[in-house]
């Protein structure tokens, strides 16, 4: 059978297409974005300045002896809780546009592009797999805009569902622009069919599940690192320091650090054993290809690190001691293992996994 003559040519330029078409409709929701939160007010920002001042002010009293049969009154010393521990009382900050109307109104703009983004690279994906009759997920550059369509589809069902995430569509979108730019060109691959080892049902259950899941923890990975931002922000504000402009500009206006903590837990923490049974379906998968479960091929091995990392990281926080930052940079960690086992091990490995060039 002549593999190429069971490519639709048509289908497989009109998915090329969609996906340039996708990326300048992102285009503008990046720019929509970045008027969300340049041209949003800051007249409604501060209130995490104010409420630590007001916690510094209703400290509690300590009143002591003193010689002379006296008393004295003195403030108990302040100290400052970590964040994540959830003791902090700080509010939410008001989102990237800064509780303005106009702000809002370009939040909504940017919000709608990202939208139509999505349904145009959803297309984009739907119809490279029309085009060969086969899951869109062969060779990297097919993963690549199969992830950042899920990832982009997750943030809108956080939206759908009136989850506060706006604060997370400017990072995203620069990251998808960042993911299909080099998807287009450095890993693109012509639409063609699949070596005899992938053509198997375990390649929509195993690979899906693996996109899925990248997807969600990169959605967790960006709150954990705004967390870090924001976590020092406020300890520089309750500490008497004095941040500077950008930061409080663009700091305030996220939730509050704790907040940002507990949405990066919460989606890690779902979607780990998911990745558990990604990796068990990729053994069992194995088993059927090439006869063993696990090889060590260095696929394996990497997905496995990943998994090692973000149980850590579940584990780090039930620890008292590594709850916080420390728990944030092994979630950091896991996800830069994730990164690798995609970039780095398709690219510089050599891998039983490698199989369309890219």
């Amino acid at each position: 059978m002549n593999l190429a003559a069971a490519t639709n040519e048509s289908l497989a330029q009109m998915s090329n297409t969609l996906i340039y078409s996708s990326m300048a409709v992102y285009t503008l929701a990046f720019l929509a974005h970045i008027a969300e939160w340049v041209l949003g007010s800051r007249s409604k920002v501060g209130r995490t300045a104010a409420a630590l001042t007001q916690q510094a002010a209703e400290a509690p009293k300590v009143t002591v002896q003193v010689k002379g049969g006296g008393t004295a009154v003195l403030d108990k010393p302040k100290v400052v809780t970590r964040s994540a521990a959830g003791s902090r009382d700080v509010p939410d900050g008001p989102g990237a546009a800064g509780g303005t109307v106009k702000g809002d109104l370009y939040g909504r703009i940017a919000v709608s592009l990202t939208a139509l983004a999505f349904l145009i690279e959803a297309g984009g994906v739907l119809t490279r797999a029309l085009s060969v009759q086969r899951a869109p997920w062969g060779n990297m550059y097919e993963f690549s805009i199969t992830f950042s369509t899920v990832a982009v589809g997750a943030y809108l069902g956080f939206l759908a569902a009136r989850k506060n995430v706006r604060w997370m569509g400017l990072a995203l979108v620069t990251t998808v622009l960042l993911d299909l730019g080099i998807a287009t060109t450095w890993l693109y691959t012509e639409s063609d069919q699949l070596v005899p080892a992938l053509h198997s049902y375990w390649l929509w259950i195993h690979v899906s599940t693996a996109i899925f899941c990248g997807a969600v923890f990169y959605l967790g990975a960006v709150a954990t690192l705004l967390y870090l931002f924001r976590d020092s922000y406020e300890n520089k504000l309750a500490t008497g320091g004095n941040p500077g402009s950008f930061a409080r500009s663009v700091l305030e206006r996220l939730p509050a650090a704790a907040s940002l903590d507990k949405f990066a837990y919460r989606v890690n923490a779902a979607i780990f054993p998911l990745w558990t049974f990604t990796i068990i379906a990729g053994a069992i998968w194995a088993g059927d290809a090439w006869g063993r479960y696990w090889g060590w091929d260095a696929k394996e091995v990497w997905s496995f690190i990943t998994w090692v990392g973000y149980a850590a990281y579940l584990h780090a926080r039930a620890t008292a001691g590594w709850k916080g930052r420390k728990a944030a940079y092994i979630a950091l960690i896991a996800f830069a293992c994730f990164l690798f086992n995609y970039y780095g091990v398709n690219i510089f490995v050599s891998s039983k996994h490698s199989y369309a060039g890219v």
